[in-house]
């Protein structure tokens, strides 16, 4: 299974103007769904005059994968489904989009709506930036100092980014490296003598 995904770089706008409403569109890049709840919380705060404040996300890959869409009052299926519908079809994960809208006075009907928030979310994402990113993992190492050079070398073999360290009479790094690599690394480690690993949680 790929540890790689795509998501975007940096924060992105949208907009789409129809019948006198406006759409505008918000894109993030995110990796957990509190973070997610401050970007909807911040916005929600700062367009409080807006009628619908609809979005859609998607995080992690694979069997991995979780989701969520909202209408926010709009007539189901037309605002959430449409936003989520453009992350799946440009393969983007890790992504909160969000469509606020300011009502223009005439009704767009469900094909309208659909459109409407299809395009706002389209205009953002044609705007940002796309990166490839992998899937990490977070392992915790503990060992006697004594065996310090053996484990430097696994470290140096594989080039996991160190997070934290401690060097005492009984060594503790935590080291964070791609899924995909997180098994032959703690395999290594474990090889080391008195070396004890910890499969933390997932980045």
């Amino acid at each position: 299974m790929s540890d790689t995904y795509k998501t975007i770089a940096v924060e992105s706008q949208g907009l789409f103007k129809e019948r006198g409403s406006r759409f505008i569109a918000f894109a993030y890049p995110v990796d957990s769904p509190s973070r997610i709840q401050e970007i909807l919380d911040e916005l929600k705060q700062k367009y409080h005059d807006a009628r619908h404040q609809c979005y859609a996300w998607r995080l992690g890959i694979g069997a991995g994968e979780t989701y969520r869409s909202n209408d926010d009052g709009e007539p189901s299926g037309t605002a959430g489904k449409p936003i989520y519908g453009q992350l799946l079809s440009r393969e983007l994960t890790n992504l909160l989009v969000v469509v606020i809208r300011y009502f223009g006075g005439t009704k767009l009907g469900v094909p309208g709506l659909i459109n409407a928030y299809r395009e706002a979310t389209a205009d953002a994402l044609n705007s940002a930036e796309i990166v490839e990113k992998t899937e990490n993992a977070v392992l915790t190492v503990e060992f006697p100092y004594i065996e310090m050079n053996q484990v430097m070398k696994v470290i140096k073999d594989f080039g996991p980014r160190i997070l934290a360290q401690d060097f005492d009479n009984r060594c503790r790094m935590i080291l964070e490296i791609r899924k995909g690599d997180l098994e032959r690394l703690r395999r290594q480690l474990d090889n080391v003598s008195g070396a004890l690993t910890q499969h933390d949680t997932e980045k």
